[in-house]
């Protein structure tokens, strides 16, 4: 099964690292309407902070793990901002958590990404392809995936094609280069 998992991510950062080559020169207009944005508050809040992170970033790990808690608190929860999270994919270790937390839903997706933030350390140091395959899994089925369900995620390339198309707009628009970086109200702070 982890070996059937580790040739589907290996097809996976393939087809990311070629779809990247050819979105450069294609029109991704369409891809940002295939991805659901991941938004916690309320639709009408005064302030609205777009986050750029990824998975594999550890300074994103230290904002995820120490900052928007208490932001989520003080903040979110209380209708004064609408937070959106995006994801940055600088590498496939960070795609794959990506589709992990996707897999989840939108619902669950917060939940499962603290999960692999706070454990960041461990997946992402676990080894090779294979290793990091496993441990991201048992991250999966903790936030309660089957492995069929995962499979499925990791299998679905339209998906993914949306997902980098999605990531490649945004970034370029906002002229990401770095994570963490936050956009509050418009204005980027790296």
């Amino acid at each position: 099964m982890f070996k059937k998992l580790s040739s589907i991510f290996a097809l996976i950062a393939l087809v990311l690292l070629t779809s990247v080559s050819v979105a450069q020169d294609t029109n991704t207009e369409g891809a940002a309407g295939a991805v659901a944005e991941m938004v916690m508050g309320q639709a009408d809040a005064p302030v609205t902070i777009i986050e750029y992170a990824s998975f594999t970033c550890p300074h994103c790990a230290r904002f995820e793990t120490d900052v928007l808690p208490k932001l989520k608190a003080d903040y979110i929860d209380t209708g004064k901002v609408k937070f959106i999270f995006r994801e940055v994919y600088f590498d496939k270790y960070g795609m794959w958590a990506s589709m992990v937390a996707r897999c989840a839903g939108p619902d669950r997706f917060f939940g499962v990404s603290k999960m692999i933030f706070e454990t960041q350390s461990t997946w992402a140091r676990a080894g090779g392809d294979l290793e990091i395959v496993n441990e991201l899994s048992k991250l999966g089925k903790m936030a309660g995936l089957d492995a069929e369900t995962l499979q499925a995620c990791m299998q679905d390339a339209d998906t993914l094609r949306a997902l980098v198309g999605w990531y490649q707009e945004n970034a370029t628009r906002d002229e990401i280069t770095s994570t963490p970086t936050l956009i509050i109200n418009g204005e980027k702070f790296s």
